[in-house]
């Protein structure tokens, strides 16, 4: 007979496991209460605005802000790495053609190009080949998603070039036209202030595979499926079916009155973890304003409140 010498214990698990440590990291912070994050030792936002996308790429990956020549070595290295196994290009038509949304289409050709790679799992292989493998799938996803958007709309998708930065390169994939260096660098910004968030769900997920010891692309596919959920990634999108919804500012409140009357679920607005400003959309709104964006002034700020906003 065996008994349970926990049975008689009370465990309070908090909602969401808010606040629960489950493991260390040296890659990112988030301090909502002050909105601010950063990547290592350097606030993100800063980074964003001040260095390339390769640049804090290699923070992540070797811990330190490269210099001229280890930023160009790590730039053209990742470079080589775009271009798709023929296997995986051949079957990309074909995942397509199912009518899969992007990150569900990413789901498939990412477990193909961990096969036709050679990905082997994390638990038997060293350091340096983990390293590898996760720059090689991760310079290889804006070839797959540019590549299964063409293919959605009847296009060619287009090669990638080595010769780009990895935001121009995915504009390039993307309209098959070389793109001028103010919307490049939008782009490179956006891609800098999302590139890392904390212990999120999606990055949970990864680590909860690898931590079984599965390779590469296991891995990522799991942490896709993560932020394909409405309650993550997937939630900018339900976000903006609302704002399409209401249409016009008159229309807010009895929008918002009906659907609570109804009893409906209403997608929100902002990172729970911010308790004020989310530096993100600060940073994203001067950029969308320098094209020519309206200025916004939050209704919250004239009552003394502030209101929550992130991009994720």
């Amino acid at each position: 007979m065996s008994v349970n010498r926990y049975a008689a214990t009370s465990v309070e698990v908090p909602r969401g496991l808010a606040g629960v440590v489950v493991a260390d990291t040296e890659v990112g912070d988030v301090r909502g209460r002050e909105g601010f994050y950063h990547y290592r030792q350097y606030s993100a936002v800063d980074l964003a605005r001040s260095r390339p996308f390769e640049d804090v790429w290699h923070l992540l990956v070797h811990g330190h802000l490269p210099d001229a020549r280890r930023a160009a070595a790590f730039a053209a290295g990742t470079a080589a790495l775009r271009r798709l196994p023929d296997r995986v290009a051949d079957a990309l038509p074909a995942v397509a053609a199912a009518g899969a949304d992007p990150l569900a289409g990413l789901r498939t050709a990412l477990s193909l190009l961990g096969a036709a790679k050679g990905f082997r799992p994390v638990y038997d292989i060293d350091a340096d080949r983990r390293r590898e493998d996760t720059l090689a799938a991760a310079a290889a996803v804006p070839t797959l998603l540019t590549a299964l958007h063409r293919l959605g709309k009847g296009l060619e998708p287009v090669e990638p070039r080595e010769d780009l930065s990895y935001a121009a390169n995915y504009l390039y994939m993307l309209t098959g036209t070389e793109p001028d260096p103010e919307r490049t660098r939008a782009v490179e910004q956006y891609l800098i202030s999302t590139i890392d968030h904390g212990f999120n769900a999606s990055t949970f997920t990864a680590r909860v595979v690898a931590s079984t010891g599965a390779d590469v692309a296991a891995c990522l596919v799991a942490a896709v499926g993560a932020l394909s959920g409405p309650l993550h990634g997937g939630a900018p999108s339900r976000a903006l079916d609302t704002l399409d919804a209401i249409g016009t500012p008159d229309r807010i409140d009895p929008w918002i009155r009906e659907r609570v009357l109804a009893g409906d679920r209403i997608m929100g607005f902002g990172h729970a973890v911010y308790r004020t400003e989310d530096p993100r959309s600060r940073m994203l709104r001067e950029i969308a304003q320098g094209f020519g964006g309206r200025a916004w002034t939050s209704p919250w700020r004239s009552n003394g409140r502030s209101r929550r906003s992130s991009p994720s």
